[in-house]
């Protein structure tokens, strides 16, 4: 099996280049985070949740509401550790079993993919990189959310270093780049 690993910062253009690829390889795509947000609505990890963080993190229909829970602790880096020790066993679960489908291709899609343990399975490992107001720009609209909350978000991000990466990638946010992108690695 083939492993492509997607990363960089919120915004930064990983699900484009994610989905034009698989479309283009004809493979799964599996944006890690959406996993995570699984993992949140998950009854018993969102009763751990409610129990550390209170029942503040719960929105009006009784749910985890992930921005609550983002004001806790994308300020925090002892909450933060706290949220991925309850919720990343359900994480690595659901992404052992999809790798052991064995697929041709599969792409792994996630901003934290390089200190995860399927950083070392990916055979092509790629970092998407973009001038960060036009990241922000991008989020604030894509997510709906405050520039407040976004800095908070984009804090705990990971440094990249671009030695460590197959491809580096600088994304404008304009279709032809990505599918210049696309090909360039569909063509090694």
């Amino acid at each position: 099996m083939k492993i492509i690993g997607i990363t960089g910062k919120s915004g930064s253009g990983k699900s484009t280049l994610a989905t034009m690829l698989s479309e283009q390889e004809k493979c799964k795509c599996i944006n890690i985070d959406k996993i995570g947000h699984q993992a949140t609505s998950n009854t018993e990890i969102s009763k751990k949740l409610c129990d550390v963080f209170g029942k503040e993190i719960l929105g009006d229909n009784k749910k985890i509401d992930r921005k609550k829970l983002g004001d806790i602790v994308f300020s925090n880096k002892e909450k933060m550790d706290i949220l991925t020790n309850i919720t990343w066993g359900y994480m690595q679960e659901v992404l052992d079993e999809i790798l052991k489908e064995n697929a041709k291709t599969i792409i792994l899609e996630w901003a934290l993919l390089p200190i995860s343990k399927y950083w070392e399975m990916c055979n092509v490992k790629i970092l998407i990189q973009a001038e960060d107001k036009a990241r922000k720009d991008k989020v604030l609209q894509r997510d709906n959310i405050s520039e407040e909350y976004f800095l908070k978000r984009d804090s705990g991000s990971i440094d990249y270093d671009p030695f460590k990466y197959d491809f580096v990638f600088y994304n404008d946010y304009k279709i032809e780049t990505i599918k210049k992108m696309t090909s360039k690695i569909l063509s090694n």
